[in-house]
């Protein structure tokens, strides 16, 4: 498909490594191309347009690139504190939104967006991509056909070591740039949490700890968290947000359910007849193993979310409106997490 013959021109807020990977699924999409880059630092359009192999102009100026109206979408890969403003101002001019996670630091912040992009009426995908991986479609599917029954009780937790060996290290280890561990990171295990359980959150508590490596001894707060939800019809889910450890990438799934049960890419159903029940049985999937950008599955949520801009329709999955739910639940938890160190102050 020739790049004349697509719909969307998208501008890049920000140009760091999560932009490099938004660039080449968005462009890779059959609806949409990058046009622009805004970017704090001077760049070079040559040289941004010859690395990504399109015409991309470049802007240090972001009112100048939101005048722009040959820009239909704005995709947000910022700094998270500056996401709000960010997000606000391109759809007070009219463009159509893709945002990084987190949506904001605060859930005045998250709400802000939300009435911004209800009065100007734009469309809106947020980067909770794990929802499009292979992985996390195949267990949703499992799901829906009733192959593990009702379930009752589900872990879904995020391990991912975010030290100075990683690129978010540089700046996630402040607590107004990466908000807390669950925000940072593991925001996307219970977004994926609230898939599969619903979004029927009644309460919530957590629990936070640091390790003692020095290399986590910067972060200006909790480097890992257990959160427990209890659903309103009873259900519970558990998710631990683990950016401090030293071990490989890890996505971890355990689900309980009436019929049956699934650990990570294996199952038992009572549902298939004739499955011993001694062993596990195995799910031939891609799984969610490393925390590098470019392994997510962008390029298939973008699809999705520019079909859904080409027929008026609100995005799958991922609108703002589902991102918005697991934002409220994450600052819940986070609040109970800083109450409950308080209290065990206090004492």
């Amino acid at each position: 498909m020739h790049n004349h013959m697509k719909k969307y021109n998208v501008g890049i807020i920000g140009y760091g490594w999560v932009a490099e990977a938004h660039i080449a699924a968005i462009n890779a999409t059959s609806y949409a191309q990058v046009t622009a880059v805004c970017s704090s630092r001077k760049l070079d359009s040559a040289q941004v347009s010859g690395k990504h192999g399109s015409k991309i102009t470049c802007y240090i100026d972001i009112d100048k690139m939101l005048a722009n109206p040959d820009i239909h979408v704005v995709s947000i890969c910022s700094y998270p504190n500056e996401h709000a403003r960010q997000a606000i101002a391109a759809a007070q001019a009219g463009k159509h939104l893709i945002i990084e996670k987190p949506l904001a630091l605060s859930w005045d912040d998250c709400l802000a967006i939300q009435s911004a992009v209800e009065e100007a009426d734009v469309k809106t995908c947020v980067c909770f991509e794990c929802r499009f991986s292979n992985q996390v479609i195949t267990i949703k599917s499992m799901i829906d056909k009733g192959l593990l029954g009702r379930i009752h009780y589900a872990e879904v937790d995020y391990y991912h070591g975010i030290g100075p060996w990683y690129g978010q290290y540089r700046w996630n280890t402040q607590k107004n740039a990466g908000g807390s561990s669950l925000l940072s990171a593991g925001c996307h295990a219970l977004d994926t949490l609230l898939l599969f359980m619903g979004n029927e959150v009644e309460t919530v508590s957590s629990y936070s700890t640091s390790s003692a490596n020095k290399d986590f001894a910067v972060y200006e707060y909790p480097t890992s968290s257990v959160t427990i939800l209890k659903f309103a019809d009873g259900r519970v889910g558990k998710v631990a947000s683990v950016i401090d450890c030293f071990q490989p990438y890890y996505f971890h799934i355990h689900l309980i359910g009436s019929e049956g049960s699934l650990l990570d890419n294996k199952f038992y159903s009572t549902q298939l007849g004739g499955l011993n029940k001694g062993t596990w049985s195995e799910l031939s999937m891609d799984m969610l193993d490393s925390g590098d950008v470019s392994d997510h599955p962008y390029q298939t949520q973008f699809e999705a979310f520019f079909q859904a801009l080409d027929n008026g329709r609100e995005m799958p999955l991922t609108s703002l409106t589902d991102a918005l739910y697991a934002h409220h639940v994450i600052f819940d938890a986070d609040h109970s997490s800083d109450k409950n160190l308080l209290e065990s102050i206090k004492k």
